[in-house]
This record gives structure tokens, C-alpha cells and sequence, in this order.
């Protein structure tokens, strides 16, 4: 797994040992980060569920403002802090290891992200969980975009309830990528296929 663009690429990252994290693979980030490309410069990034780090680290080397990273398990944290040290991205980066809803809280009173990504456990509903609290907080700037990482079986029929809309969904061939924004207005979803 390595950085594709901007100040750290192609620079190798380590990932935490064992199965308990799923990298994005670079072909799928690769695409993720050509979609997010015009959003990214001087934004603020919140990484959910980071694992490695690697989509945060990517959205910093491309030219994100600060990025946080949110991770509770131990080594993938400690894992974090050496990819941002090797890639020399670390004076722009946080991270927090603990438990999303905690770092959620904690974060309420700084200022908001442009860009939050998160890619949780799948089955469990964390997704769903995650923007029940979006929904009520000032976390997400007023024009800022969720992207969920996703199984192919997660629905995201409820978020115009929480008043937010789908605008993209993008699908590989085991999980796909959702793009969320503030607003309950019907906005025709693009649906684009397999990678």
C-alpha cells in the first residue's frame, strides 16, 4: 500500500497487523481520490475508523489543510503515527484513539471538517450511527461531504430523514463508495459501476 499523489507519493505505509483492518486497496483509493480531487486543497479532513491512515494520509498529501485521524485500537493508532512520521505529513494531522462516538464529541468544538470519511466494521450499522450524530452537530461544514466506504449490501435509504441526501455512489466489485451532503432536496444519484 503506498501514497498515489501529491508531496508523499508513492512513499510505501506500514498497515496494523492482523485481519481486524481492511486498506483500501490503491486502485479503489485511486479512484476515490480522483472523485474528491477539486474538494481537497485546503480542507479540513476528518478520518473515521482510519486503520492505517491511508485515506487520511493521502488527503494530506495531496493538499488537505490538517486532517484527524480517529482510531481506537492501539497498533493501527501506533501505525498511524509512523506512516505520518515517514511521510513527513505530521505536523498537519491529529489522532485520536478512541472510540468514534468519543472523538466525535470531543471534536464538537473545533472547527468544522469539509471532508469526513469513514469506513467502519461492516454489518454493524456504525455508518448509519455516524450520521444519526452528523445530523445534530456542527462537525460537518454546511457544504462539506461524508464519504462512506461500504459493503455492497449497506442501504442508505434513511438519510433523507436525517436530512441529509446520496449524490454519488460509486461501486467495485466487494464494497463501493457513498458521497452524503446536507440537504433533503432530490438530487439524481449516479450510480457508476464495478472498478
Amino acid at each position: 500500500m503506498r501514497v498515489i499523489a501529491g508531496k508523499a507519493r508513492s512513499l510505501k505505509l506500514m498497515t496494523p497487523p492482523g485481519m481486524d483492518t481492511r486498506p483500501t486497496t490503491d486502485r479503489t483509493k485511486e479512484t476515490l481520490f480522483n472523485i474528491l480531487q477539486p474538494e481537497i486543497g485546503g480542507a479540513r479532513f476528518l478520518d473515521l475508523f482510519s486503520g492505517s491512515g491511508a485515506i487520511g494520509i493521502e488527503a494530506l498529501s495531496r493538499g488537505a489543510a490538517f486532517a484527524v485521524f480517529v482510531e481506537k485500537d492501539r497498533a493501527a493508532a501506533e501505525c498511524i503515527k509512523k506512516n505520518l512520521a515517514f511521510t513527513k505529513l505530521g505536523d498537519n494531522g491529529q489522532i485520536l484513539r478512541k472510540d468514534v462516538g468519543a472523538a466525535l464529541k470531543s471534536l464538537e468544538k473545533g472547527e468544522p471538517f469539509d471532508l469526513i470519511f469513514m469506513d467502519p466494521p461492516y454489518g454493524r450499522g456504525l455508518e448509519r450511527q455516524v450520521l444519526e450524530y452528523l445530523a445534530h452537530s456542527s462537525l460537518l461544514a454546511e457544504e462539506g461531504t461524508v464519504v462512506v466506504e461500504a459493503s455492497l449490501e449497506t442501504t442508505f435509504d434513511h438519510v433523507q430523514d436525517l436530512g441529509f441526501q446520496v449524490i454519488k455512489i460509486k461501486k467495485y466489485k466487494t464494497n463501493m463508495h457513498v458521497w452524503i451532503v446536507k440537504g433533503e432536496e432530490d438530487v439524481e444519484s449516479s450510480v457508476s459501476g464495478e472498478l
